[in-house]
């Protein structure tokens, strides 16, 4: 069998009878999978080309933390960073449309520090969480993550919680 290479002039063209809106949604894919990759690298400085200085993360896996800016983010990376430092994430599926990116993600680390009020136990995640993004400007303005938590804390060997 045998397989044809693409041309560049025909690549071009592709690309070229995109609409507007569609180029616009693969901008906004390539901004979230440039993000994930900074994360991966720990390259939380390259974060200030990529996500706006006020933005909002929300999430209900964990409750009371407040991301309103990009230092808050920073922070809460470098605390998940800390907690597992061979953390890796791969995008699962990614679908855009307008202004919104939607990921599935595996996570995946040992936990080497504490995690939130929980002590580090060596154990090693697998999880995967999904994630909504929104783009303003050509940055990522708004997240929301949601993940299993008794799936990670039942990996962790934290739940059962374990007899006082």
């Amino acid at each position: 069998m045998r397989i044809r290479m693409l041309s560049p002039l025909f690549l071009l063209i592709g690309s070229a009878c995109m609409s507007p809106d569609s180029a616009a949604v693969e901008q906004n894919k390539a901004l979230v999978r440039q993000m994930i990759e900074a994360v991966n690298d720990r390259d939380l400085d390259g974060l200030d080309a990529l996500v706006a200085a006020n933005v909002v993360r929300h999430s209900n896996a964990t409750p009371g933390v407040q991301i309103q800016s990009l230092t808050d983010f920073k922070a809460f990376l470098e605390q998940d960073l800390a907690s597992f430092p061979d953390s890796r994430q791969e995008i699962l599926s990614i679908i855009g449309e307008g202004d919104y990116v939607a990921v599935r993600v595996s996570y995946s680390g040992t936990q080497q520090g504490p995690f939130g009020v929980f002590p580090a136990t060596g154990r090693r995640v697998d999880i995967e969480f999904i994630g909504m993004v929104r783009v303003e400007e050509g940055k990522i303005a708004e997240l929301w993550a949601e993940w299993d938590n008794l799936n990670m804390l039942t990996q962790l060997g934290l739940f059962p919680p374990p007899n006082p």
